[in-house]
């Protein structure tokens, strides 16, 4: 795929910080996984990943604005375009030496996500999108499943952890959602997740509580792939609330409406 100019360095960028984490990758499996020295070691780790992508991006388009998960959002000089970037999505995978984690790059532009690369190191595979250019991973055009049957769909989500709030609700989701199909995974990086949708290895995705970077690269390419995307309750908005639904045009419709059925 011959990409824009803002494609390729943001491409560029994600294999910088993929080079950085995967030499701390190695270092963390040689640590003692404890809370304090894994911890501390990911989260520097986790910062200087993202300092390598905002140095080659902000070098190449100085007047963006900024939106990153580890360092203060930027109001750039061109208030319609703005970078989201995860430097290290999958952090608990990462901490605990499983190589299932990615960097994830999207350009949105008056509010559209209309660029996206989500680079998984471990694999070496670079999934990317740009509006109406369609998804590719390694040069490889994506499409989305064309399985239009709940009972053969494998789909894919987070399930809350900690001081989140939204396990009831996902609890039943999966009482109604495991019945009607072939498998529910749950990975931890849900931004691998969406291009895995888009690739058509997961029939769809949803999930609660997210955050714009973990998503937003991720929508352009399960788009560009064929498929649909959209908030779990109706009429919001994907970043505002921090849900989303993601699923191939079949059976979009079906696996929402179970996703969007209220506990009683």
């Amino acid at each position: 795929m011959q990409g824009s100019a803002n494609l390729n360095v943001m491409i560029q960028a994600a294999r910088k910080a993929g080079r950085l984490l995967v030499k701390d990758f190695r270092e963390v499996e040689n640590l003692q996984v404890s809370s304090k020295s894994a911890g501390d070691f990911v989260s520097r780790a986790d910062i200087a990943a993202e300092a390598a992508i905002r140095e080659i991006l902000t070098e190449a388009r100085p007047n963006y604005g900024w939106l990153g998960e580890e360092s203060a959002p930027v109001e750039g000089k061109d208030p319609t375009r703005r970078w989201i970037v995860d430097p290290l999505d999958g952090t608990t995978n990462f901490l605990h030496g499983m190589p299932h984690w990615a960097v994830s790059i999207a350009l949105e532009f008056k509010g559209e996500i209309v660029a996206g690369v989500i680079f998984d190191p471990a694999k070496d595979e670079m999934f990317i999108a740009e509006k109406g250019m369609g998804a590719f991973m390694n040069g490889t055009r994506l499409r989305v499943s064309n399985r239009n049957t709940l009972s053969e769909c494998v789909f894919a989500t987070g399930v809350p952890f900690g001081a989140k709030r939204t396990l009831p609700a996902m609890l039943h989701d999966l009482a109604q959602l495991m019945p009607a199909c072939a498998g529910v995974r749950r990975w931890g990086a849900a931004a691998l997740d969406l291009a895995y949708v888009a690739a058509g290895r997961y029939d769809g995705f949803w999930e609660r509580e997210l955050q714009p970077w973990d998503i937003a690269a991720g929508l352009v390419l399960v788009r560009e792939a064929g498929g649909f995307t959209g908030p779990i309750r109706e009429g919001e908005g994907i970043f505002e609330r921090g849900e989303i639904i993601a699923a191939n045009a079949e059976i979009f419709d079906k696996f929402a409406k179970i996703i969007r059925t209220r506990p009683a």
